[in-house]
C-alpha cells in the first residue's frame, strides 16, 4: 500500500508531502519529498528511525541530516576541491570551514524531490530532482533518481540513479538514524553491532582519510557482533578524535559486489537490521554530536542515541586515484542498491 498526502510548508513556503510505503509483512517506511527524507521505520511495534513531527524540526537541525537523502557527494571532501579532467573544482567548506561535506552548504537534503508511484502491490515510490551544473561548484547538469521499495519479506530497497551531461562525481547516500530499540528507546550503546570490514580509513583531525588501518586489535573490530557500548569509552585516539564514538568509513572490499555490510541488533526488541549494499564502504556514525529538545515524540535527541549506516565510496575519493573511482562520465548512468533488511 502506498499513501501520499500534505505534510507541512516549509519557511520558504514550499510543500513537503508524506509517502506511506506499507509492506504486507508489516514494515512501513514514511518518506517525505523533502529530501527524500525516511521520516519513519515501523516494524515490530516500534518506529527504529530517528527524526521529527514536524518540517520545522528538520529545517533547524539540518546538520544532522536526519534521514535524508544525501548528495552529490556524501562524506567529505578535502579542502572543498577535487581536480577532474584537468580541470580544478571548488566546492566549498560546509564543514567548519575544514572540508567539504554532504554536497555542501544546498544538498539533495534541502531539495523537494518529485514522485512517482510505481508499484502499490509490492509499494515502491521513485523519487526524482536534478541538479544544475555549477550547483554547489560541481559540474555536470545531474538528474537523479532514488526509488524506494518495501517488500514482502520486510526489506527497505534503495535504488540510486543518476546521469549527467558533463563529467562528475557521484556519491549518493541515506543518512538513516537507527536504533533497534525503537527511536524512543534510548541510548543506543546497548545495541549490538556487527560490521564485515576488516579495516577502516583513518582520519585526520579534518576526518580526511589518510591511511587504512586494520580493526583486529582495536575498537573498530566489530567482525562479530558487539555490544557497542564496550567501545565507545576507547582511549585510541580515532575514537577520541570524533568525540568518543565512530565516524568512519568501513573497507568492505574494492569492487562493486554486492555485500553484507552490517547489522544492528537489540536484545531488548529482538530487532535486527542487516544492511547490504553493492559500495565498496558503509561510514559507522554513532550521533557522537547529536543534541537537540525536539525530536519525535517530544524527546530530546542526544550523543549516541543512533547509529547510522551509511553506504558510499570511500571519503575524499576524487583526490585518491587509489580508491575506487566516484566518476560518473557523461551520457553514463551511475546505479547503486542499498537493503535494510528488518527481522524480529
Amino acid at each position: 500500500m502506498v499513501e501520499k498526502k500534505f505534510f507541512e510548508k516549509l519557511a520558504d513556503g514550499r510543500i513537503a508531502e508524506s509517502v506511506s510505503l506499507k509492506g504486507k509483512g508489516g514494515l512501513e517506511a514514511v518518506i517525505l519529498t523533502y529530501g527524500a527524507t525516511i521520516k519513519n521505520l515501523y516494524f515490530g511495534g516500534k518506529d527504529v528511525c530517528l527524526g521529527f513531527d514536524t518540517i520545522e524540526g528538520y529545517e533547524k537541525n539540518l546538520g544532522g541530516y536526519q534521514g535524508a537523502t544525501v548528495g552529490r557527494y556524501a562524506n567529505r571532501i578535502a579542502k572543498g576541491k577535487f581536480t577532474l579532467n584537468g580541470v580544478e573544482y571548488d566546492i566549498g567548506l560546509n564543514d567548519g570551514g575544514k572540508a567539504h561535506l554532504h554536497g555542501g552548504f544546498v544538498g539533495f537534503n534541502q531539495k523537494i524531490w518529485d514522485v512517482e508511484v510505481v508499484s502499490e502491490d509490492t509499494p515502491k515510490v521513485r523519487f526524482s530532482c536534478t541538479a544544475d551544473d555549477g550547483e554547489m561548484g560541481y559540474p555536470g547538469n545531474m538528474k537523479i533518481n532514488v526509488t524506494f521499495t518495501v517488500t514482502d519479506d520486510n526489506v527497505l530497497k534503495l535504488e540510486y540513479f543518476a546521469t549527467t551531461d558533463k563529467d562528475t562525481i557521484v556519491n549518493m547516500t541515506n543518512h538513516a538514524y537507527f536504533n533497534p530499540n525503537g527511536f524512543d528507546g534510548g541510548d543506543a550503546t546497548t545495541i549490538q553491532m556487527q560490521i564485515n570490514a576488516e579495516k577502516i580509513t583513518a582520519a585526520d583531525e579534518c576526518l580526511i582519510p589518510y591511511d587504512y588501518l586494520n580493526v583486529e586489535g582495536t575498537p573498530f573490530d566489530f567482525r562479530t557482533l558487539t555490544k557497542v557500548g564496550n567501545r565507545l569509552d576507547s582511549e585510541h585516539p580515532q575514537i577520541k578524535l570524533v568525540g568518543g564514538g565512530i565516524d568512519h568509513n568501513f573497507v568492505l572490499g574494492m569492487d562493486r559486489k554486492f555485500r553484507h555490510a552490517a547489522t544492528l541488533k537489540s536484545e531488548e526488541t529482538g530487532i535486527e537490521i542487516k544492511c547490504f549494499t553493492d559500495l565498496p564502504g558503509v561510514q559507522i556514525y554513532t550521533a557522537n554530536f547529536l543534541d537537540c529538545n525536539c525530536g519525535k515524540g517530544g524527546i530530546n535527541l542526544y550523543k549516541h542515541q543512533g547509529i547510522c549506516m551509511e553506504t558510499q565510496f570511500f571519503p575524499d575519493s576524487p583526490n585518491h586515484s587509489e580508491y575506487p573511482s566516484c566518476t560518473l562520465k557523461a551520457g553514463e548512468a551511475f546505479e547503486s542498491v542499498t537493503e535494510y533488511r528488518f527481522t524480529v
